[in-house]
């Protein structure tokens, strides 16, 4: 069966001595993986198009197994995303992420569209791990996890310092605290963000300040929901803990 899709590249690997296998995120079907022949060939028309990131009209022949390119068109190289190592990171894990946690075939087209204005924000100079956490709450949220950020989960209450108990799914007031020993103390501006991740339409994101306080607590409280509730590795994310270690930016 033919396909005629809008997708973007979300993984690009080389198979052989001149092919590529890539993964195309498709408005219309999802996630398609996808045989490029001869795309590592220096004259390949299919050299770009099988690029990370690339956004384009893509033509697919696919039967019950692998598809197979058969030609395809750029709308949006961003070139931008490769050309730096921060942005190009964090697009990378924001990517890996929908690559993983999508199945075969399966439409999703908000996902679709959520995906797009991340590259384009990132590419924009939006700050990218804002962009990163709310795209993580979308996967955990698809993934059939929803944190209850409204009321503690233990009595209900929604008054006093709110503290993240991951293992408990949400929240826990000053009273319930010792329930959970590991709970993250939230400050205001941590919990707000928290819950604005929920129902944000990175198509809307404009310009958010978020101070490095608010900033720690967040990258804390979405990796320790991430790694609790997705039980898989994250090679891209590994190499963006790597450039905090060394002060990469």
């Amino acid at each position: 069966m033919l396909y005629k899709v809008e997708g973007i590249v979300a993984r690009s690997m080389d198979y052989g001595e001149g092919h590529k296998i890539i993964s195309v995120y498709t408005r219309e079907a999802g996630k398609m993986s996808v045989m490029a022949r001869g795309a590592k060939k220096l004259k390949s028309r299919h050299g770009a198009v099988t690029q990370l990131f690339t956004y384009g009209e893509f033509v697919i022949y696919k039967n019950a197994h692998m598809g197979t390119l058969n030609a395809a068109e750029i709308t949006d190289s961003f070139h931008k995303l490769r050309e730096d190592l921060m942005k190009g990171a964090y697009a990378a894990y924001i990517a890996e992420m929908v690559e993983k946690l999508t199945g075969e075939m399966e439409p999703n087209a908000p996902l679709f569209e959520q995906l797009l204005a991340a590259l384009r924000g990132i590419a924009d100079d939006k700050p990218p791990h804002i962009i990163a956490h709310i795209m993580e709450m979308n996967m955990l949220v698809l993934s059939g996890y929803m944190p209850e950020l409204d009321q503690c989960v233990s009595c209900g209450s929604k008054e006093g310092e709110m503290a993240l108990s991951i293992a408990a799914g949400g929240i826990l007031c000053p009273r319930c605290r010792a329930r959970d020993p590991q709970a993250i103390i939230l400050g205001p501006g941590t919990l707000k963000l928290l819950r604005l991740f929920r129902s944000m339409d990175l198509r809307r994101l404009g310009g958010i300040d978020v101070k490095p306080v608010t900033e720690a607590q967040l990258k804390r409280c979405m990796r320790g929901m991430m790694d609790m509730y997705v039980e898989t590795k994250w090679k891209s994310r590994s190499f963006l803990d790597q450039m905090d270690k060394y002060g990469i930016e």
